[in-house]
This record gives C-alpha cells, structure tokens and sequence, in this order.
C-alpha cells in the first residue's frame, strides 16, 4: 500500500455524494408511503404486503418507461422540477391500462458526475408525481458513470407495478357500439420530441425563445409534465362500464387505441370533436406536418381513451369531469379493424 494509491474519487466518482443524495431525498420518498409498504429506504430491496394494501387474491402487473428525448430539454434548460413526473406518468398511465392500481415506483439515474442539487431536484420531482399517482417511491439506484455520459448529463429510466383482483385486468367486454371518451392531454407529453426538437431547430428556435404558442420560453413551455390518469381513470373503472383504456403515447392514437380493440373491431372518431391545443397546432405549421403524422406520432390534445358501455358513457363522462378531466366524446367502436377518422384536426 503506498500513500499515493488511486481512489474512487481520483476515478470520478463520489460516493459521499451518493450518500449526500439519499439522505436528502428520504423526506420526499417518505411523503409517498401508502399501506402495503413496509420499510423506508436503504436496504438492499424493498418489503411490500399485498394483504395490508386491500388485495386478498392479487394479480401483478408490471411496467418500465423513461422520458425519451424530453430529457434532452430539461437538461438544457435547467428546467427539472417536473422531469419526475413524466417519468412516473409514462409508466403508472401504462398500469391504470391494465386495471390495475399503481402501489410503488423505483427509478434509475445515471450521471457522469453526481450533482446533489441537480439529483435531489429530479428525484423529489419522481416523489411528487408518485404521491399524485397514489403509489409509493420505495428505491432506486443512483449510477455515476464517468465517461459514458458528458458532464451535466444524465438518463432516467422508471419501474412501477400495481396490481388487481384477479379476474379484473382489462380490457375485457369491448363492443361494437361502446361509446369513445377521450380525456385530454397536458401538452406535448413525453412521446415525439425528436420531432418535435427538430421543428424547433427548423423554426430557427431556441429553448429560451418567446414561446410561439403560450407564455414564457418554448423551453419551458415544451416542459409542461405529463398528466397522470390514474385516479379518475381508477374511479371511473370502479363505477363499472369501462371496458379498455388506451394511454396514447409513442404512435399515437392511429396505433394504441387498435393495441386495446378486439381484433375485428376498429374505431370512427370524428377529429372535429375536440380541438388541437396551440402546441400542436404550433408543431403542425411550422413543420409542416400532416394531419395522419400527427395523429401517429402525438397524442394530438387526448392523453387516454376510454372503451365504455353506451349506456354508461354520460354518467362516466359527467364522473371523469368531476375528478379534474376534461373529456371528449370522440367516437364509438366499430366493426373492422383500424382507426378511421373524420373531419379535420383544427
């Protein structure tokens, strides 16, 4: 052993930094405790009882996402106080598909070099969105990588399971006839920003320019985070008569509303039943984007669909109002496969 021997440190990475950015985030990810969690963080794995959060014959249901190039904004901007709940959102709108109740969340942050500020922003940023969702933040791993990632970057990536009585998962019931309730959308999402990122730069745009659709910078308006479905969709699947929900993400609504249709049943949906937020209008003008790579690539202003009961369709339209959504009658379910629209977007 000599006095001049290497350290991790010496190597890039800091591990009283790690312990620094556990310590601060333990308050945010204990303000997300919900029944079936049984310890707090900083064991080697996280203890969950079934039993005490309601579930007596429990199916699970898993699902991982990230933000996608989203993060590209956020990271030039300094803007990263809402980044979390895009994380969270992508993946508990995935689970609330399925029928399932989100219970906990654990991320992935991967840096060249640990900021504590900077990782302790992002990751209470997860804990809100995860207290919003009603699931509990109960781990995650902190990597700091020197030389595979250039200095401010970082990538996230997020892990949810929830789960359902067994013999609940949806989708389960679709008809020919179910009325299409479509609830809207908090901007751009976290799908399509390499589209979007390239408009901007064709526009001649950059993120700290006059937002040419809203208030404030485009950086910071291309940054609105992700809505999170999960109550009012949870509501409205227990007041029965929601047989599928679709979160459109990546492929829009050409392409996941069919991933939740039977096979011989497709969609009419009328586009003049809503109307497209400035955003896309913006994105739609200035890259010249037609109306089919609109609807395949963006959630176009309808964040989730709903494959409900004709005869259930108002009372779960007036329920989904009444938990902050506002919703669209878009269409009903038809015979044949595939999304066939009508009108135009406006």
């Amino acid at each position: 052993m000599t006095k001049n021997g290497i350290s991790y440190r010496d190597a890039g990475v800091d591990i009283d930094a790690g312990n620094a950015l556990v310590e601060r985030i333990k308050p945010a990810a204990a303000a997300t405790a919900r029944p079936g969690v049984m310890d707090a963080l900083g064991g080697f794995g996280a203890l969950f009882d079934l039993r005490a959060a309601g579930f007596d014959d429990p199916v699970l249901v898993a699902a991982t996402d990230g933000v996608g190039t989203k993060l590209r904004i956020a990271i030039d901007t300094g803007h990263l106080d809402g980044i979390g709940q895009d994380l969270v959102a992508m993946c508990v709108n995935d689970l609330v598909c399925q029928g399932a109740e989100p219970l906990f969340f654990l991320d992935y942050f991967a840096t060249g070099k640990l900021s504590v500020d900077e990782g302790a922003r992002v990751v209470e940023s997860i804990a809100r969105g995860c207290k919003a969702a009603g699931c509990a933040l109960v781990g995650g791993e902190t990597a700091e990588m020197p030389g595979m990632y250039h200095d401010g970057d970082f990538d996230l990536a997020g892990f949810a399971v929830g789960a359902m009585q067994r013999g609940t998962a949806l989708p389960a019931g679709v008809m020919e006839g179910d009325v299409l309730l479509g609830l809207a959308s908090d901007g751009v999402h976290s799908n399509g920003y390499s589209l979007v990122r390239k408009v901007a730069d064709h526009a001649g745009l950059g993120w700290d320019a006059a937002s040419p659709f809203g208030d404030g910078t485009l950086g910071a308006a291309l940054l609105v985070p992700t809505r999170l479905y999960v109550k009012s969709a949870l509501a409205a699947i227990r007041a029965g008569g929601v047989h599928a929900l679709a979160h459109i993400t990546g492929g829009g609504i050409t392409e996941n509303l069919p991933r939740v249709l039977p096979k011989d049943l497709g969609a009419d949906i009328d586009l003049s039943s809503w109307t497209l937020p400035p955003v896309f209008r913006w994105l739609a003008q200035a890259g010249g984007i037609d109306q089919a790579e609109m609807l395949k690539t963006f959630n176009s202003g309808i964040g989730m669909i709903l494959s409900v009961a004709a005869d259930r369709a108002d009372a779960l339209a007036g329920l989904l109002s009444g938990h902050g959504e506002t919703v669209h009658r878009l269409g009903r379910v038809t015979a044949g496969p595939g999304v066939r629209y009508s009108g135009q977007l406006a």
